[in-house]
């Protein structure tokens, strides 16, 4: 560790360190009493004037679940680090058959009565000591608290043990005193982070919802005792149920905030490092966790999840929110960098400025091809065909986020996060899980306002109700601790606290434009002193005067501000002369920064045509310098301006293609931007082509001629059809006849990056789904030699070694999972023995089309 930190220095790299060898937090060290809990509900039924039967007491039932084929209980060592094999076990959850310790008993009267007879139960017989007034039958309620069970994942080989509980900081303190001890001595001030994965301990039988400090914890911070409420708690029939759940649901996301996240950055921060966290899937308020944190991370394929991690940066003005990027693009073996690029365009469009892969794995140049490998689908290694290419992706992010860690976000609306509308919502579970808007936020106007606004082009950003609490306005600007905001947009909600309704009507009140889409919020969460609160609600409520502002929008003004309501957010966003980026018509998506005379905005073509002509941006520029982050050409735009429309600048994006503007309040000159037309009709390199395989295996084929182009797993022989690797695709070809200025070389299909030479000089690296590329005609000899190294995919030479039973998966733990059930071998792990030769090489055609600069 030293060693890498000090040529981490040396090269000027950062170094960041994982918490943990899997995840979640947990080990070997973590006994019982710093493990993850439960709680178990046991009722009993005694008459009036009777006692108690039965003992009280709760037999924990054993459960063992693993990645593969679990171990009989019975075979497992206790503790759970005396076995010997735990690698080979690849444990994810284990209950051990135990009696629960009592955590407290209640019993209920037929008329209210609440007593609290724990204390009456003999610890050594399970028995009670207590008798029943006379009269009506009594309900007892018993709170045993469990071991959850869940084991870290993907433990490193002395990592494995049980996760720690969340919601304690002792149990905290406790795993990172083992932190503590290792770095006595050493000067670990080079690590620039320290990293948590996701939180992902309910992804085990049962939920861990308890903690042994729980009931006074939630009586301290909800006003009033738990124990009181234990059938409200548990039972959907009982009119306060939604009530305590909701309190219930919230104590936890505060202990999951307040014990572990903001201590666990405290300590980070006490050895001069920052934390960053994946938050998501949380039984908590994930905005408030990601504010707490110095780098959000979020991953997956979902814009609007992105936006809980980036909008809490954003909101809290932290620089930089980072993405887990690319896990699960495809099966394995069979995602290409062009693909990842695409991946990584969602993620940087969403507010990410700090790219991670998952996973880059070490292997050491001994270990036999494909190498060690991660068990998730993309692999980023150098026995990968596309690895001499990877330069080319990383330098593309690189330039792009030279900009978007720059100035700060410039997005305009905020939407509120409705929490308690889930809270109170009743669910399956104690517990509800926030990972994006699946599942607690599906179909809900939340999700409807924040597709409406991403389709139609607001620039927006998440709130929560501590977020809220933390802002101010400042005329009629919005101002959270990070950014200023023009709106705030209340997405039809139900409930919402009294603090956070008062806040929002004083924000008003100070000048503040705030938007309800459909109803006002008329209810308070939670039971506390739900009368007194409701009742201030609905007085504030009252005091509204609603007038009509017409297109169905009534207004009351509050203030030196107003609250604008109606059915339609897009024409209310209109009214309140939001900001608008039309260029989502065309296909084309973006994320906008400010970076004090200007915007710098990201803009990717999403669509499937060709965009060629103007695209308006929202405001008036007297500039626009274009970017073109892959292939690091730039230029002047050329723009025209109307005071109807703003700014318009040109633009021709291919499909999957993306650039950088940078807007400017003053004239800047210097070289026009490059814009080219063709001016006649394409001509197609034809001639013999050689096809020689110059790196892969398992071994290189022959070399071969071609006329006609087609996958190299069409010619003959098994050797190209097992074949991974790169091959250079050369031919002569005389300059065409036409005078122009330029080339665009097109090769047409292509599996899957290209690597383009002209005579012998270096043109370009090209990485999809565009394969095309400007060659001036200077460039052009009377005769001409193009070579092209085309490098495929791992999967041919992946699916002849499972045809042909060849280990190559040395993983213990997980051993490589299918994606796909259609991928699954017999031992219902990956296999690609099914599988055809995927496509592979140079495809085109290969055309040259004369182009003219506009």
């Amino acid at each position: 560790m030293s060693h890498t930190l000090s040529e981490a220095k040396r090269l000027d790299m950062g170094i960041d360190m994982a918490n943990a060898t899997g995840w979640p937090f947990g080990g070997p060290w973590i006994d019982d009493e710093n493990a993850s809990k439960n709680m178990v509900l046991e009722n009993y039924d005694v008459k009036g004037g009777d006692s108690l039967k039965e003992v009280v007491r709760y037999i924990q039932q054993p459960i063992v679940s693993a990645e593969g084929k679990a171990p009989n209980i019975n075979d497992i060592l206790v503790p759970i680090s005396r076995n010997k094999n735990l690698q080979a076990m690849a444990l994810d959850q284990v209950r051990f058959q135990i009696s629960l310790p009592l955590q407290v008993l209640m019993a209920y009267g037929p008329n209210g009565e609440i007593i609290d007879i724990t204390n009456k139960v003999n610890p050594a017989t399970s028995r009670l000591d207590w008798m029943a007034p006379p009269g009506k039958d009594w309900t007892l309620c018993a709170i045993f608290m469990g071991l959850h069970g869940k084991m870290v994942e993907r433990a490193a080989p002395g990592g494995e043990g049980f996760v720690i509980d969340h919601f304690s900081k002792d149990a905290l303190k406790v795993y990172l005193n083992r932190f503590d001890e290792a770095f006595k001595g050493a000067d670990v001030s080079g690590l620039r982070a320290f990293f948590n994965d996701s939180y992902e301990v309910d992804d085990a039988r049962g939920q861990s919802n308890f903690t042994p400090t729980f009931f006074d914890e939630f009586k301290t911070r909800r006003g009033y005792d738990l124990r009181e409420q234990l059938p409200a708690l548990f039972s959907k029939d009982n009119k306060n149920n939604a009530r305590v759940l909701c309190d219930y649901r919230e104590t936890i996301s505060d202990l999951l905030l307040d014990n572990f996240t903001k201590p666990w950055h405290s300590w980070a921060n006490s050895k001069g490092a920052l934390i960053r966290n994946q938050s998501h899937g949380s039984p908590a308020n994930i905005l408030d966790l990601y504010s707490a944190i110095d780098i959000p991370e979020t991953e997956g394929n979902e814009p609007l999840r992105y936006r809980f991690a980036t909008s809490a940066a954003h909101v809290m003005g932290k620089k930089l929110a980072s993405s887990e990027s690319a896990t699960w693009l495809n099966e394995h073996f069979t995602s290409s960098l062009g693909q990842v690029k695409q991946a990584i365009d969602k993620l940087l469009l969403g507010g990410v400025n700090h790219v991670f892969y998952h996973g880059v794995s070490y292997s050491p140049p001994s270990a036999p091809w494909p190498g060690w490998l991660f068990y998730a689908a993309v692999h980023f290694v150098p026995d990968n065909p596309q690895w001499h290419d990877f330069r080319a992706l990383n330098d593309y992010v690189a330039r792009c986020q030279s900009f978007l860690q720059s100035g700060k976000a410039d997005n305009d609306v905020l939407l509120y996060y409705p929490i308690f509308d889930s809270y109170m919502d009743a669910g399956r579970n104690l517990l509800k899980h926030y990972d994006g808007m699946r599942p607690e936020f599906t179909g809900t106007n939340f999700e409807d306002n924040a597709q409406t606004m991403l389709d139609r082009g607001y620039a927006f950003d998440y709130i929560s109700d501590k977020q809220i609490q933390a802002s101010t306005v400042s005329g009629s600007e919005i101002k959270t601790p990070g950014a200023s905001y023009k709106t705030l947009v209340i997405p039809g909600c139900r409930y919402m606290p009294l603090s956070t309704f008062s806040k929002i009507l004083e924000m008003a009140e100070g000048g503040a434009q705030i938007i309800v889409y459909k109803n006002m919020p008329f209810d308070v969460p939670g039971l506390a002193n739900l009368d007194v609160y409701n009742k201030a609600m609905k007085g504030m409520l009252t005091q509204l005067t609603w007038t009509s502002a017409g297109n169905d929008i009534k207004k009351a003004t509050v203030g030196k501000g107003s609250i604008l309501m109606g059915d339609n957010l897009d024409h209310l966003l209109a009214f309140a002369k939001t900001r608008r980026e039309p260029m989502v018509e065309s296909g084309l998506q973006f994320t906008r920064r400010n970076y004090g005379t200007g915007n710098y905005y990201f803009v990717a073509n999403k669509g499937v045509k060709k965009i060629d002509g103007w695209i308006t941006l929202s405001g008036n520029t007297a500039s626009v310098i274009q970017f073109n982050p892959m292939t690091k050409t730039s230029g002047v735009a050329r723009i025209q301006r109307s005071p109807a429309e703003g700014t318009q600048v040109y633009l021709q994006l291919e499909p999957g293609e993306s650039c950088i503007l940078q807007t400017s309040a003053t004239a800047i000159k210097g070289n026009l931007y490059a814009y080219y037309k063709p001016t006649g009709k394409a001509v197609e390199i034809k001639g013999e082509w050689t096809i020689s395989f110059t790196d892969g295996g398992p071994e290189l084929p022959e070399t071969v001629k071609q006329t006609t182009l087609s996958s190299w797993t069409d010619l003959d022989g098994q050797a190209v059809k097992r074949f991974s690797g790169t091959a250079k695709y050369s031919i002569s070809f005389a300059k065409p006849g036409d005078a122009t200025q330029a080339w665009q070389l097109d090769l047409g299909k292509v599996y899957e990056t290209a690597e383009v030479y002209l005579n012998g000089t270096k043109l370009t690296t090209l990485l999809g789904p565009d394969f095309k590329a400007i060659i001036p005609t200077t460039l052009l000899k009377a005769n001409n030699t193009l070579e092209v190294n085309v490098s495929n995919l791992m999967a041919n030479r992946i699916s002849d070694m499972d045809k042909h039973k060849i280990p190559y998966r040395i993983f213990y733990n997980t051993n490589f999972p299918a994606r796909f059930r259609d991928n699954r071998g017999e031992d219902g792990l990956f296999s690609a023995a099914k599988w055809d030769p995927k496509p592979s090489g140079l495809v085109g055609p290969v055309k040259l089309v004369a182009m003219e600069k506009e």
